[in-house]
């Protein structure tokens, strides 16, 4: 009764409209400010070529007036000078090769073979040179590569997915107006091409960068007749955002121009691309009457957020009018060693600075004392768990099984615990957030897939009195099917170990601030520590803690969200308003949001893990009854349907948060930390700590999961298999001496992946390893569904499958969705097929 009034309440607080003033939780500057060794040019210059190669800061050219004002009738120099800066500690030094004539405002791009330097111009001509600088630690290595179509100085450019796109500029030093041209160089292929413009007016100097699979291309300025006839600068606002295969769309104006802003335009965090400065145009008129007295170009650091099509405000560059530091602009935006370095440019018309600038990340968290006593709290209490029960791990029996003494509605939470790992409580919230509903649908097929686990595999594994579900492969065909049914599962395991503990660490250190192997080490160690100590058992009650931490947690975010923005009803109006609600994508396209791939997958998706996966059939095998077991798949379905509710509602309405209330977005995140930002940032102190402690304990779930079942399925289908004759005493040792050996290397894949930034790698090893399992449950369809199916011919079902999904994944462009469709079918038919033939 307490309860319900209490939810009841928070309801109505969540329903009614609020006027009262929020709580800033607005992020500030996302920059700390510093300088580097100044440039040997005292003066400074204005559109030099910048980059980094060989871990090394390289700047060449630019352009200033050495001897004084332009407005004094003094002249504009151009350099060829190269220079080089080895170390962020180190000096400056000259270098004896030159650029082949002196160049300025042109366009410099980094890439891992060398800095690309493109156009330019001097005072008479602009030309179409390209070429690659590559120091090699002891020397300059200068590669020509094909010219531009047409001379490019004041351009724009950036690099998306190798390919270097180039928009706008001015074709000559006099030319009456900006060029309305986009350009692209395929680094692979080598070829420049023309694409379609933007629909906009044409434009130089304009801002242009690479965020989230697209180019986003705004402001600049046009060249339009004035009185006299003669040409003058128009500053623009517009934007436009190009994707490839898609061209181009427009999106939502800068609310002040930045021309000239360093280019190009640096990304940070997923889904933010910044602005840095520029010039507004407010004093462009009044240039020679300002002369020294000008004020320089606007602070302003613009963050546009491609999620939210929106811009804002997030901080300034540095000011100190005593030391000639303020924002420069004709200079370019240059990442080194995660530090943006602004080299030089020009600080005030015809006023160079010499200062490079260099900006370290900050991220800001509000993650407090209680909030780490919660965490702590909280994990010591999962210890706890496993402490409590390793008093009653006496046999195999207990430490797999649970002694068969879990509770029906246990069970089924562990089982949705499982399915629900950390990375899934923050990206399923992130997809949402990102873009719509669409694969909500996925969830659902748990609703066709349950009845079929209830009356038709469930059965076999529990009359059969298995301790793994591949025990039954070796009943139905042979040792060899059971075999490379359980090395497969033990090889997916192994894979996926040290990934789960990784990715949440990586997104927590975000949010938090939390070292990532401070956490890695944490959620490994106490996830072994209590798997060792309390068995499944110890596995399934802390699946149930975190069941319950994490949907409250979720399900307050949600209600906090709701109040903020409004209440429930103006939430929803918003997201509809966006069309972050649409569920359906009607389209006959193989595209991964098409309506078609997404019911497939539905059903196959989670027919694969619910039939075949060690970690969830272990859980059947908990309860005393059948009829217990099949309560707990019922329970963990019924779960799915509102779960999946809550947390892509929790996404949809953390898009409508932070449209909003961009301010409070920090745009260092990656996508997935924007939930644990949102709670460490919105959240009571304490409650946050609490349900951070419980993404802890997701993680910890799914390796908990892990190690258990793969300890059982080593030590069961192949130790005690091959070796029937040793003691019960030994087979309980040697699984929870497997268990510290499998977390030790689930740990130490983990640090290693952080160490070395080598994602990628287990990336690829998880998705080589996925072709397989669809084969894999394959081999149970064969078993249960058939009765002319044989080993041999399950066995080549199997291979077939794996063969023909990694094929498929390596040499098309089709939906990774598909795979376990095609794997399943294929394993079925192929294996169905060969028995036959076999057994003629």
């Amino acid at each position: 009764m307490v309860c319900g009034r209490v939810i009841t309440l928070l309801l109505i607080c969540a329903s009614a409209p609020s006027d009262a003033p929020r709580e800033s939780s607005a992020v500030g500057n996302p920059y700390s400010w510093g300088e580097l060794d100044a440039f040997p040019n005292t003066v400074g210059v204005a559109g030099p070529f910048a980059g980094v190669t060989g871990d090394a800061l390289l700047v060449a050219g630019g352009a200033n007036f050495p001897d004084g004002r332009p407005w004094d009738g003094y002249r504009k120099v151009w350099h060829d000078d190269i220079y080089l800066l080895e170390r962020p500690d180190g000096s400056w030094k000259r270098l004896e090769q030159t650029l082949p004539k002196p160049l300025a405002y042109g366009l410099s791009l980094t890439t891992p073979e060398g800095v690309i330097c493109i156009g330019g111009g001097d005072a008479d001509e602009h030309v179409t040179d390209v070429r690659r600088y590559r120091w090699d630690g002891t020397r300059l290595v200068v590669e020509e590569l094909p010219p531009l179509p047409i001379p490019l100085a004041f351009a724009s450019g950036a690099i998306l997915d190798g390919v270097i796109y180039v928009a706008g500029g001015l074709t000559k030093p006099n030319a009456n107006k900006p060029e309305h041209r986009f350009l692209a160089f395929d680094l692979r292929e080598g070829t420049w091409r023309e694409l379609e413009p933007w629909p906009g007016p044409p434009r130089m100097l304009a801002a242009m960068g690479a965020q989230a699979g697209a180019i986003i291309l705004g402001s600049g300025v046009d060249l339009v007749a004035g009185r006299d006839g003669s040409p003058v600068r128009e500053y623009l606002t517009d934007a436009f955002r190009y994707r490839p295969g898609d061209g181009w769309s427009p999106i939502a104006p800068l609310p002040q121009p930045a021309v000239a802003s360093p280019n190009p335009a640096p990304a940070i965090g997923q889904t933010h691309l910044l602005v840095l400065g520029g010039d507004t145009g407010a004093h462009a008129a009044r240039v020679e009457e300002l002369a020294d007295r000008h004020p320089g170009f606007s602070q302003d650091i613009l963050a546009f957020e491609t999620v939210t099509n929106s811009w804002r405000t997030i901080g300034s560059l540095p000011r100190d009018p005593s030391r000639n530091i303020a924002p420069p602009v004709t200079t370019p935006a240059v990442m080194w060693n995660g530090r943006l370095v602004l080299p030089s440019g020009e600080v005030r018309p015809g006023v160079r600075s010499s200062i490079i600038h260099v900006a370290t990340p900050l991220r800001r968290t509000r993650f407090g004392f209680w909030d780490y006593f919660s965490l702590c709290l909280y994990l010591l209490a999962i210890v706890g768990v496993g402490v409590y029960f390793s008093r009653r791990e006496h046999s195999t029996e207990d430490f797999f099984l649970a002694g068969r003494r879990i509770p029906w509605w246990a069970a089924g939470l562990s089982i949705f615990g499982t399915q629900l790992s950390a990375i899934t409580f923050m990206a399923v919230p992130a997809k949402a957030y990102a873009e719509d509903w669409t694969f909500a649908l996925l969830n659902g097929g748990i609703l066709l897939v349950a009845p079929l686990v209830v009356w038709f595999y469930l059965p076999h594994f529990r009359r059969q009195n298995v301790t793994t579900a591949y025990e039954y492969l070796e009943q139905r065909f042979s040792v060899g099917v059971r075999w490379a049914a359980g090395g497969t599962f033990t090889l997916m395991q192994l894979g996926r170990m040290g990934v789960v503990l990784y990715l949440p660490a990586l997104a927590l250190s975000a949010a938090i601030g939390l070292n990532v192997w401070l956490s890695i080490i944490v959620m490994g160690v106490l996830a072994t520590i209590y798997t060792y100590l309390g068995g499944i058992e110890a596995v399934v009650w802390t699946d149930v803690l975190q069941v319950f931490v994490l949907l409250g947690g979720a399900l307050l975010a949600l209600l906090l969200i709701a109040f903020d923005v409004g209440g429930p009803f103006a939430l929803v109006a918003d997201a509809q308003q966006s069309e972050k609600l649409r569920l359906v994508h009607w389209t006959t396209s193989d595209a991964g949001t098409a309506f078609w791939i997404v019911a497939i997958a539905a059903f196959f998706n989670p027919l694969i893990p619910y039939t075949s996966d060690q970690a969830v059939v272990q859980r059947y095998l908990t309860t005393p009854t059948e009829s217990a077991a099949a309560r707990s798949i019922w329970t963990n379905a019924v779960l799915t349907i509102p779960a999946t509710i809550l947390f892509f509602g929790l996404g949809t309405a953390l898009y409508v948060y932070y449209s909003k209330f961009p301010s409070e977005l920090n745009p260092h995140l990656p996508i997935d930390a924007m939930l644990p930002w949102f709670i460490v940032q919105r959240m009571p102190t304490g409650i946050a700590g609490l349900v951070i402690a419980a993404v802890f304990a997701a993680s910890m779930s799914t390796l908990d999961s892990s190690l258990n079942s793969v300890a059982t399925v080593i030590t069961t289908d192949f130790v005690r298999r091959r070796y029937p004759e040793r003691d019960e005493l030994f087979y309980l040792n040697l699984a929870r001496g497997l268990t510290l050996l499998l977390g030790v290397l689930g740990t130490g894949a983990a640090l290693w992946m952080a160490s070395s930034h080598v994602a990628s790698l287990f990336d690829m090893f998880q998705l080589v390893l996925g072709f397989a399992g669809g084969g894999l449950a394959g081999l149970f369809v064969l078993a249960i569904f058939t009765r002319r199916s044989n080993a041999r011919g399950a066995l080549i079902g199997w291979a077939a499958s794996f063969a023909v999904v990694a094929t498929l994944a390596m040499t098309t462009q089709l939906s990774f969705l598909l795979f376990g469709a095609i794997g399943v079918t294929v394993s079925v038919l192929v294996g169905f097929c060969a028995s036959l033939m076999l057994t003629r």
